[in-house]
């Protein structure tokens, strides 16, 4: 019971964050800079603690913007009417959002200046990134992209997290699976990584939770993205 509770209170966060993507504007363009800057940040040697700076301060304005539109939802739920109070309510979520939001911009000019600067050797020349680093993004791309097609694409029947037009699981795991393929040169091990995968695609459609096609999608979203970061970019 307490499983299906944890399962149950984890769908409901993800339809949360499909909800707020499809009503505020602003959250999907902060969602492409997120998935952005996280695909740039492959291209610069950026050491771990420079990339955790990264990685906070884009959640932070998505976490804020998010904070920012439960909260006018809120407002707009309890009355119809202008209020002085209400409209406090509102300028300080949305002062929030622009405070994290300048942060940003200046966090981004603190770590990609000196490696944007053209008369720097770094632009011309491209950094070899760690397997780890590279796995790390390539798992936040697949992630990324797979509720950005769950949200596009939603027909409104069931929910975001279990089903929709492309398997996470599914693009997660041939993801992995690429990675695997991409930094073993053992036989076995690649082509045990690829039968983990496709036994995962096939647990999906066995519990009937997604389709063929939806599983199919899935295993060719993980797969470019498994290529494009470590085959072109690394």
């Amino acid at each position: 019971m307490k499983v299906k509770e944890f399962i149950d209170s984890f769908n409901y966060a993800v339809s949360g964050i499909m909800a707020a993507m499809k009503m505020e504007k602003s959250l999907r363009v902060h969602y492409i800079a997120a998935i952005t800057v996280i695909l740039l940040s492959t291209f610069f040697n950026l050491t771990r603690v420079e990339f955790m700076i990264l990685l906070l301060t884009v959640v932070l304005v998505v976490v804020l913007e998010m904070i920012n539109t439960a909260l006018e939802k809120t407002v707009d739920m309890i009355t119809r009417d202008y209020h002085p109070l209400a409209r406090v309510i509102k300028d300080v979520s949305a002062g929030a959002v622009l405070i994290a939001s300048l942060n940003a911009v200046v966090v981004g000019y603190l770590i990609f200046f000196d490696r944007l600067n053209p008369f720097k050797e770094q632009v011309i020349t491209k950094i070899q990134n760690s397997p780890i680093h590279l796995t790390f993004v390539a798992v936040i791309l697949v992630v990324l992209a797979t509720i950005g097609l769950k949200t596009k694409f939603h027909t409104g029947k069931g929910t975001h997290f279990q089903g929709g037009v492309v398997s996470g699981h599914s693009a997660i795991s041939f993801c992995l699976a690429t990675i695997i393929s991409t930094l073993s040169d053992n036989l076995l091990i690649i082509t045990m990584a690829f039968g983990l995968a496709l036994l995962v695609a096939e647990s999906r459609v066995e519990g009937k939770i997604h389709s063929t096609f939806e599983v199919i999608t899935g295993g060719i979203l993980g797969t470019l993205i498994g290529i494009l970061i470590f085959q072109i970019i690394g």
